[in-house]
């Protein structure tokens, strides 16, 4: 055995003795004992009237509305509402200003972690920046552990930061995999439950209506859906095998089969068994894939949430079986919300209205830069964010400064832009009142390159948007349900504001740890339990 060795060993057997006396110290100010597994639960595009607007749901999340502490004023309080930056602030307790995925072309993508035994694009978290909960409650007991699964690889991978844990999602090929990123091989029980080859059993399967069809207010047959192609029930699923498991997560099936993985993984792993806490993160995406496709006005999303309660509540009879519900905490979140068609909402109005094109704004100075033989991305637009490469510009010749300010003169003048800001403003407006420019100010690093941001009006989007958008700070992308559960917290409804960067830090305070690095988020006191023994909002 090598000094160096002996003297890790004499290291940790001084600092575990001394974990464990701090995780005492927190257990002394929270009554309730740790618990043995958290479950983190986060339905893409979930927005935050769901539950109650497709209610009653007697199942999963029904079941856990009703019984846990359900936070009705809670948001993803950052503007770019999309699917990387919302799941990378659910555990991290920090905005998208902290964690550095300001939107989805900035979230997962990296050619350099390659896919373990599917095909499609490598991915990891290498861009995602400080710490998250499973990290917290490593620092507390090394012996904790974390399985992250979802249809997305980013659903699967931001929610664990950089932690290199037990993280799957889907393919194209129908199985799971990772990246080289966590591994170099499935382990046996990912690659037995591939076995099964359970998406290829739903090719040729029809998705029809759960529940009768008077129970549901929407009308079937609405033209601008899925492109006007298949827009009334029933929707059949491929009969080829390929195509079909390449098309399951347009199917509400998705959640289940991800669910039922999810379970293996609790049992192959023994998450939960004790004496530590593990962390088990569910990123469901159906309703994304679903929502996009047939918008939040649609017969399909209203199926899709009844069939979500359904296999929701399958699962928790299961993981209630594995696991001692007493110890078991339970959040559910949402990574955005989202905005109905255009079409559907100005229905009254003239044909093309609620599109933004700010294209004929861009190419003059596109052109410019094109024309030194630059690359004309040095100055683009992207998910409302102006990005410039200043040194690129200042290559070319041009003034940086200059094509920034007259890039937004031009584009407030815009029908349907409601306003343009200059990043360098934002941290001077009044972020308390100002809700737009806090939700800016909230996305955007401060190493980023952006030098202005758009916000359209209400309801709109950017021109040649075929599908169902979410991405902007408006409410109704924002707006998400926050639901605890478990002993704990207090059932009921709460109508105080809560954010998701709030869960995290509320998480770590009942499994006794506290975060290892300042966070953005505080304790959601009001759902305590034992009011008397509160963090304080700093914590």
């Amino acid at each position: 055995m090598t000094g160096r060795r002996v003297g890790r060993i004499a290291q940790c057997a001084v600092l575990l003795p001394l974990l464990f006396i701090a995780r005492g110290l927190a257990a002394q100010a929270n009554p309730h004992p740790a618990p043995t597994l958290i479950v983190m639960i986060t339905v893409d595009q979930f927005r935050g009237d769901y539950l109650d607007r497709f209610a009653p749901l007697p199942g999963g999340l029904g079941r856990l509305a009703r019984g846990g502490a359900f936070f009705t004023n809670a948001w993803q309080d950052h503007a770019t509402t999309e699917t990387s930056p919302g799941h990378a602030s659910t555990l991290s307790g920090r905005f998208p200003a902290h964690t550095g995925i300001a939107n989805n072309s900035l979230g997962v993508a990296d050619p350099q972690a390659p896919l373990v035994g599917a095909p499609g694009s490598g991915a990891s978290p290498f861009r995602f920046r400080g710490e998250t909960l499973i990290d917290w409650l490593r620092s507390s007991d090394p012996r904790s552990r974390a399985l992250s699964v979802s249809t997305k690889d980013r659903g699967a991978i931001l929610p664990i930061g950089r932690a290199h844990q037990e993280v799957y999602w889907y393919a194209a090929n129908g199985t799971y995999t990772t990246s080289t990123y966590y591994r170099d091989t499935l382990p046996s029980w990912v690659a037995s439950f591939n076995a099964r080859r359970l998406p290829a059993s739903f090719a040729g399967r029809s998705w029809t209506l759960l529940a009768a069809s008077s129970k549901y207010p929407e009308p079937d047959s609405v033209s601008v859906e899925n492109g006007g192609r298949d827009v009334t029930f029933p929707h059949v699923a491929p009969t080829d095998t390929a195509a079909a498991v390449r098309t399951l997560p347009n199917f509400p099936w998705a959640d289940e089969v991800t669910l039922q993985f999810a379970l293996q993984g609790v049992t192959a792993l023994h998450l939960g068994d004790g004496p530590a806490t593990d962390l088990l993160a569910v990123s469901l995406s159906a309703t994304d894939y679903i929502g996009h496709r047939y918008g939040p006005d649609s017969r399909e999303v209203h199926d899709q949430i009844l069939r979500l309660d359904r296999v929701l509540g399958i699962f928790l009879d299961s993981l209630y079986r594995l696991r001692d519900s007493s110890r078991v905490v339970i959040a559910l979140t949402a990574d955005h919300g989202v905005a109905p068609f255009p079409a559907v909402h100005f229905a009254h109005d003239a044909p093309g209205t609620g599109f933004v094109d700010l294209r004929p704004v861009l190419e003059p100075m596109q052109r410019a830069l094109r024309e030194r033989q630059v690359d004309p991305r040095a100055f683009r637009l992207e998910d409302g964010m102006l990005l410039v490469d200043r040194d690129q510009v200042a290559a070319s010749g041009l003034s940086a400064d200059s094509l920034v300010s007259t890039f937004v003169a031009a584009a407030r003048a815009v029908d349907g832009v409601e306003r343009v800001d200059f990043v360098r403003d934002l941290a001077h407006a009044d972020t308390v009142r100002d809700t737009v420019a806090r939700r800016w100010y909230h996305a955007l690093p401060p190493d980023l390159d952006a030098a202005a941001v758009v916000t359209l009006q209400p309801y709109h989007l950017w021109a040649g948007t075929r599908l169902a958008m979410h991405g902007s700070p408006h409410d109704y992308d924002a707006h998400v349900p926050i639901l605890l559960v478990g002993p704990p917290f207090r059932p009921g409804r709460y109508t105080g504001e809560a954010r998701v960067v709030d869960i995290a830090p509320t998480l770590a305070w009942v499994a006794h740890v506290r975060p290892t690095e300042p966070v953005d988020g505080h304790v959601l006191r009001a759902a305590l339990r034992d009011s008397a023994q509160q963090p304080s909002a700093g914590h």
